[in-house]
């Protein structure tokens, strides 16, 4: 089955979850054989009936065309029988002695009235012709039919004898007598005079010898040699005499045959109908195997999505849901679809926010919106979703609703946070580490204003002791004393700030002053270790930070750069310049130290990697952290002459505000 699919999978320009083709049956399928046979037996039928019809017709053509040829043989035979009975009957009154006159006036007579019939001529014993009517006139064949009928002695019919071009003769001897008579009678003359006018335009009618050879003919025009004939023996009479008679009118064989092309041409485009049928239920089949293996696809598909599926009307009918959907919500597929706002799963809590989003939506058109919210579960739990609606587009191109990608996002949220706390513990870490490298510093920075609240004291103390307690002595030495006080105590508000777990305020803030109070608080950190620290300070917008975070930033590359140039032991002073950029500002410390090693700087932000023999390696990386949670970004450049440069770039508070839109 693997094997199959994966075939059919080639075949199908390798998609996978192509089904494989239903194998062709073993046997055919006499089912869809039948409009075929069908097809074949009313052909056969029908040629059957067009050859039987056909047939009867030829026969009926023939049986027509032999009683027509019988009749003109009968027609012929009764003539040639009436010169017959003339000559006989005038051999026999020869033999009775009737005058020869009497004898020619009945020839003549017969002659008139037979024209067919050439002349009768009177014979010697010799053969040689003694008297004719209608005149002197014979030919070859009545001396040898003379001679012949001397030969075979007298005889009361007469004897015929062969054809001779177009005429035949006939003679008899009469009884008695030496000599003979005989009569020469015209073939085509007969034929013109005896074969009636319809059937010589019916039929051809000729008379032809022994050798087969046309010596009369009765026709309108040639013979037929395609149509159908009919020959009769004409011997006796006359010998070797034939007479054919043929057909003008044959069967055409367009028109015997233009019925069964007909049919065989109906029955070829019924033959190439069932072919087309065929195909277009094989493209039909195929249509619905590609249909079938679309939709398992699909169904593959939304069963193995994690992404919630949602599709709406306008109205925020719910038309379908996938199994991803309902295992979000806990509902059935059945409780949800069809049902209209509230949805079930709505939290109470935002009901009004989330009609108020069903409005926009609907009111806002065919545009995708994104957006997080909260679902109420079955169980009664809650999760946050983050919702992207994208407009639900028919065929036609329609917009009938919004199709909407559901993803569980609480999970993702409950990680931010903690992935925040743990920022927040490292940076609290690092303010702590940084706290405990500036102890004895702070102990020094603390010591001066202590240092002079207590000698102030003690100067208010001797005046008053000695009497001299001047109001006005007193009074700037109290103010004096008071001011150190706040000071004391402002260095102990931003310790405890800078230690303390806090969440961050962003506040517009003003990047030039708090670079002077962090230079100040780090000046004697930087005397102690034989550093100046120099500021370059240009006018910039505010910007939009916590100030206690950027305060332990500067503390961190202010307190690097210290220790670099103390390592190195540089005489230039640490610089700290601000400047505008397009947008934001930028803050740039430069030292004078050794720099940063080539094989450290790709990796220098991250976690524990770190320049110093004892350092942590956490301190850039809360830099980091601290720019990038301001949308800042900070870099390192090497710097022009040795040592190093970090750039800090933040945005300024209006563009940060509209970043927040």
């Amino acid at each position: 089955m693997q094997d199959g699919i994966s075939r059919h999978s080639r075949d199908r320009g390798g998609e996978p979850w192509a089904l494989e083709a239903p194998a062709p049956r073993a046997g055919l399928d006499l089912l869809s054989l039948t409009p075929l046979v069908a097809i074949v037996a009313l052909v056969a039928l029908v040629g059957a009936l067009v050859w039987l019809a056909g047939r009867n017709e030829v026969e009926q053509v023939r049986t027509k065309l032999a009683t027509d040829a019988l009749w003109v043989e009968q027609t012929l035979r009764f003539q040639l029988s009436v010169d017959e009975d003339l000559l006989a009957r005038m051999a026999l009154d020869e033999a009775g002695g009737t005058a020869p006159s009497v004898l020619e006036a009945r020839a003549r007579l017969h002659i008139a009235n037979n024209p067919e019939m050439l002349s009768i001529v009177w014979h010697d014993p010799d053969g040689r012709a003694r008297r004719a009517i209608p005149g002197a006139s014979e030919g070859p064949g009545d001396e040898a039919l003379a001679a012949q009928l001397q030969l075979s002695g007298p005889r009361a019919r007469p004897v015929w004898g062969a054809i001779d071009g177009s005429t035949v003769t006939m003679g008899v001897r009469p009884q008695g007598s030496a000599g003979t008579i005989t009569a020469t009678i015209s073939l085509p003359l007969m034929l013109e005079r005896h074969i009636p006018w319809w059937i010589a335009g019916e039929y051809a009618v000729h008379l032809l010898d022994a050798g087969g050879e046309i010596r009369a003919s009765r026709s309108r025009s040639g013979p037929e040699p395609m149509g159908p004939a009919h020959s009769i023996s004409f011997d006796p009479p006359i010998p070797g005499a034939v007479l054919r008679i043929a057909s003008y009118d044959r069967v055409s064989p367009f028109g015997r045959t233009l019925l069964p092309a007909a049919i065989a041409g109906l029955a070829a485009f019924a033959i190439l109908a069932l072919l087309a049928l065929y195909r277009n239920a094989q493209r039909r089949r195929q249509a619905e195997l590609r249909l079938n293996e679309e939709m398992a696809f699909r169904r593959s598909m939304e069963e193995s999505l994690t992404v919630g599926l949602r599709a709406k009307d306008h109205a925020g009918r719910v038309l379908y849901v996938n199994s991803a959907f309902c295992n979000l919500v806990g509902q059935p597929a059945a409780e949800l679809v069809g049902r209209a706002p509230p949805m079930p799963y709505w939290a109470p809590d935002r009901l009004d926010e989330t009609l108020n989003r069903q409005r926009i939506l609907a009111e806002g058109g065919a545009v995708p919106q994104s957006f997080e919210t909260r679902f109420r579960r079955g169980d009664g739990s809650e999760i946050d979703v983050q919702v992207y609606e994208a407009p639900l587009i028919d065929a036609k191109g329609m917009h009938r609703g919004w199709m909407g990608s559901i993803i569980d996002i609480t999970e993702a949220r409950r990680a931010a946070r903690q992935a925040r706390e743990q920022e927040d513990s490292l940076a609290r870490t690092g303010r702590l580490v940084t706290l405990g490298e500036m102890a004895s510093t702070l102990a020094h920075e603390l010591n001066q204003p202590l240092a002079a609240i207590a000698s102030y004291a003690a100067g208010a103390t001797n005046l008053l002791a000695q009497g001299r307690a001047d109001p006005a002595l007193l009074g700037d030495a109290l103010g004096k004393l008071s001011r150190q006080a706040d000071r004391a105590g402002q260095i102990i508000r931003r310790i405890q700030d800078l230690v303390k777990k806090r969440e961050p305020r962003f506040l517009p803030l003003d990047l030039a002053e708090v670079i002077r109070e962090t230079a100040g608080f780090l000046a004697a950190d930087a005397r102690a270790r034989g550093v100046r620290i120099a500021t370059d300070l240009a006018p910039v917008a505010p910007v939009l930070a916590d100030r206690i975070l950027i305060e332990q930033l500067l503390i961190n590359l202010m307190r690097n750069g210290i220790e670099a140039m103390a390592e190195a032991q540089a005489r230039d002073a640490l610089t700290v310049s601000l400047r505008p950029e397009l947008g934001g500002a930028v803050v740039e410390v430069a030292d004078r130290g050794p720099g940063i090693a080539p094989e450290v700087a790709e990796r220098l932000f991250d976690a524990f990697t770190s320049t110093k023999a004892e350092g942590m390696g956490i301190g850039l990386n809360v830099c980091r952290s601290i720019v990038e949670m301001h949308r800042g970004r900070l870099t390192h450049r090497p710097r022009e002459g040795g040592g190093c440069v970090f750039r800090v770039a933040l945005p300024a508070a209006a563009e940060e505000g509209v970043a927040a839109e």
